[in-house]
């Protein structure tokens, strides 16, 4: 099974003005497509070559070539997806009721996870998750995904310096506020939030 680089549910521009088409045109013609080109090159022939890019961020040895492209590729997937030109202001309600309950308030959760990303020190990944705890917010370094970790993602913000730093240099919180206040999209997370229940 080839794993594809899956179109994004939007224009290369669709997300201007708060990321611009120039960074995606990087970011995801080139990083994205980078990680998906080495995953196949590297399962070719090999017992992983007829599985899912899911099924080998799973089973793949940490650390190896193998899963640090294997779970970008599904990390970048999942990111686009977390985002949309579209902004609706809050989570439908059974997700809000869970942040609520959770956290306090859809505010709380914002400032939390704000908070959580821009003090994310490595490079990484900021996600919402659904776990045996209830909701939470977790940080992984480098390729790390919550799949890894028996949690389902809701969402996630990208916050290696190649995500922001034509847009933004070296002002995380900016790109980090910007995420929050338009890009986020909370019916792919109460999508996601659904299947973890």
């Amino acid at each position: 099974m080839t794993i594809e680089h899956a179109p994004l549910p939007y224009p290369l521009d669709g997300l201007a003005p708060h990321i611009s088409e120039r960074t995606m045109s990087f970011h995801y013609g080139r990083h994205h497509a980078g990680y998906v080109a080495s995953v196949n090159g590297t399962i070719a022939g090999t017992p992983h070559a007829d599985a899912a890019l899911e099924e080998i961020v799973i089973a793949a040895d940490v650390p190896s070539a193998l899963f640090n492209c294997a779970a970008q590729a599904w990390n970048h997937a999942f990111y686009w997806e977390s985002m949309s030109p579209d902004r609706v202001d809050t989570p439908a309600g059974e997700l809000l009721a869970a942040l609520e309950r959770s956290f306090g308030s859809l505010d709380a959760f914002n400032a939390d996870f704000a908070a959580s990303a821009v003090a994310n020190f490595a490079s990484g990944w900021t996600w919402l998750v659904s776990g045996a705890d209830g909701l939470q917010i977790v940080n992984t370094d480098d390729a790390d995904t919550p799949l890894r970790h028996g949690q389902r993602a809701l969402l996630t913000i990208d916050v290696w310096e190649h995500a922001y730093y034509l847009d933004y240099q070296n002002a995380r919180a900016a790109y980090v506020d910007a995420f929050i206040e338009h890009l986020i999209n909370w019916e792919f997370a109460s999508t996601n939030f659904a299947l973890a229940r």
